[in-house]
């Protein structure tokens, strides 16, 4: 875990330069790029997007209250649209999911903290909080993180600074998934505020957000509870991308998905992305003589080129995908999937 009480570095988060707007569903007062920066902060409450959470069980029971109460009033109050995914046997984590006006969904985290210290629930041991705090352990796109971090830390500490809540951002991405968790430790007016500021960065970066794999705790499990890790590739969904909803089969409504230049002028399915990965990295992607790559360019149906040198002082090299939205998802996955392996392989060898 990286703890971020001043200030932070973000060099060694990957990053990108995507196209679409998936990961964060951004409705309304869209601007061309490079205007981002010019919204009002009337025109910041009223843009929509969705934000998730990871929650435990006993969270989300009382989140969701006797008969459902508690969610009912969130949402009656805020106007957001919040659900909590549904129990599995053997699963200890849900996901909850805020989607509505950044307004309504910054009060709405803000109302979930309150709800959790007016009932808390039992813990397992571990760390308590401060008194009168409470973690909210949200989920926030791999590619995004730098946005919220900023050069040096600065955006972090601002946030911090002017919510007064505690941050800490895991370093790594959740299992089969491209989204990490930022911990936000705080007031319920403490988290309403830094949940106001986070959703702000992400707006500003939507497009970052694209192809994101989102966090599925169920994803491991087969149809027995078992691990399903070493089923066929038949088995492997890839339709979980970041649209803007919990698990969603499509874009939600509203959505409005961009292309690259190129891409429009020529074939309208066709997108492109640039994604960045760490230069020590790059070799376990290729694989001997290219094979890894090669057959992940079959699986995937995508266009894979590979940059030959850095492209800033990170030392990170771009990958360039071209294909279908499907296709892209996919090429994605595969990915993500070989970095977590290499990521495995290496913990075990300095075991």
């Amino acid at each position: 875990m990286q703890e971020y009480p001043n200030r932070t570095h973000d060099a060694d988060l990957p990053r990108s330069n995507e196209t679409g707007c998936d990961g964060l569903n951004v409705h309304d007062n869209e601007r061309p790029e490079g205007e981002a920066g010019e919204r009002t902060e009337e025109e910041y409450a009223q843009t929509q997007l969705t934000l998730r959470a990871i929650v435990s069980t006993k969270e989300a029971g009382v989140i969701i209250g006797k008969a459902g109460k508690n969610v009912a009033d969130l949402r009656e109050e805020t106007g957001v649209k919040a659900g909590v995914s549904k129990v599995v046997p053997n699963v200890h984590d849900r996901v909850l999911s805020v989607t509505g006006t950044l307004d309504g969904v910054s009060r709405a985290y803000g109302m979930v903290a309150q709800t959790l210290l007016d009932s808390p629930p039992s813990t397992m041991g571990g760390v308590n909080p401060p008194s009168g705090t409470h973690p909210i352990r949200l989920l926030i796109s791999h590619n995004q993180m730098g946005t919220i971090i900023g050069r040096q830390g600065l955006k972090i500490k601002h946030i911090q600074d002017v919510s007064g809540v505690r941050m800490v951002a895991q370093k790594d991405m959740l299992p089969q998934s491209t989204e990490r968790i930022v911990e936000v430790t705080g007031s319920p007016e403490g988290i309403r505020a830094a949940v106001w500021e986070i959703g702000k960065c992400l707006i500003d970066d939507y497009q970052r957000g694209t192809g994101t794999v989102l966090y599925n705790p169920t994803r491991n499990l087969g149809s027995n509870g078992g691990d399903s890790r070493g089923n066929s590739e038949r088995n492997r969904s890839y339709a979980r991308t970041g649209n803007g909803a919990d698990f969603s089969e499509g874009p939600p409504r509203g959505f409005r998905e961009r292309t690259s230049p190129s891409a429009a002028a020529g074939d309208e399915s066709m997108q492109t992305q640039n994604i960045s990965i760490p230069a020590d990295m790059v070799g376990c992607i290729i694989g001997k003589a290219g094979a890894k790559i090669s057959e992940i360019r079959k699986s995937s149906g995508a266009k894979i080129s590979i940059a030959k040198a850095p492209h800033d002082e990170t030392g990170e090299r771009m990958f360039t995908i071209m294909g279908t939205a499907e296709s892209n998802e996919k090429a994605l996955y595969l990915l993500y999937e070989n970095l977590e392996a290499e990521k495995v392989r290496r913990s075990q060898a300095q075991e």
